[in-house]
């Protein structure tokens, strides 16, 4: 199946014809069948990945958003256009989980990095207002291991002030260690800001991956 929709844009907008929760997994035998591509998030609880995956898709609840940490205790698989899959996985660093079930979630996510054929990037999500924690570094270091671009999201830019976001933005940087400024994009599920440059990341992602 080609892949088309995320180079066919209707002004500034990106032309989303379907849109649905595919299905929730805990195991790899609930994966999806689907051989589409699949983008996914990863971030600390409540760092705004179900926000982020509704104004990408230009949806107000397909993604379930809550004001409890550590809600996401599943894979979840979005089909967009039949043409890719948006895969959100579990919130970590939740410290009222115990450690019994954050090492299930560990296992879920290592599980999911290392044998899902479909996944072509995974992106971290922090929050833009914070330093990146232990946690962030681990996963941050966890995704570059697993040969990923290192793609960074900063959430909730809409709750600073310009100059404050290049400030944090550096931040950011210093702590993760990433040299290349174009791995970092300020995003707002508030304004939208960022939205564009996530789509054009995941056009080239997939583009390349026509090649």
């Amino acid at each position: 199946m080609g892949i088309g929709f995320p180079l066919i844009k209707e002004g500034m907008n990106m032309i989303i014809r379907k849109a649905e929760l595919l299905i929730t997994a805990v195991k790899k035998d609930q994966y999806p069948t689907t051989l589409v591509p699949e983008i996914a998030f990863a971030g600390k609880s409540n760092v705004g990945k179900s926000s982020l995956i509704n104004a990408l898709l230009n949806r107000k609840s397909l993604a379930r958003t809550s004001s409890q940490p550590g809600k996401t205790q599943t894979i979840n698989f979005y089909n967009v256009n039949d043409e890719l899959n948006i895969v959100d996985l579990p919130g970590y660093g939740y410290a009222k989980v115990s450690k019994e079930e954050q090492l299930k979630w560990g296992k879920m996510i290592d599980t999911y990095l290392h044998e899902r054929e479909q996944l072509r990037e995974v992106i971290l999500l922090v929050d833009i207002r914070h330093e990146p924690g232990k946690n962030d570094i681990q996963m941050y270091n966890w995704i570059k291991d697993c040969g990923f671009t290192g793609y960074v999201i900063a959430t909730k830019a809409d709750k600073l002030s310009k100059s404050r976001q290049i400030k944090n933005i550096s931040i950011i940087k210093k702590t993760l260690n990433i040299q290349n400024n174009d791995l970092i994009i300020p995003f707002s599920s508030v304004n939208k800001k960022g939205t564009e440059e996530l789509w054009n990341i995941i056009s080239s992602i997939l583009t390349q991956n026509l090649l």
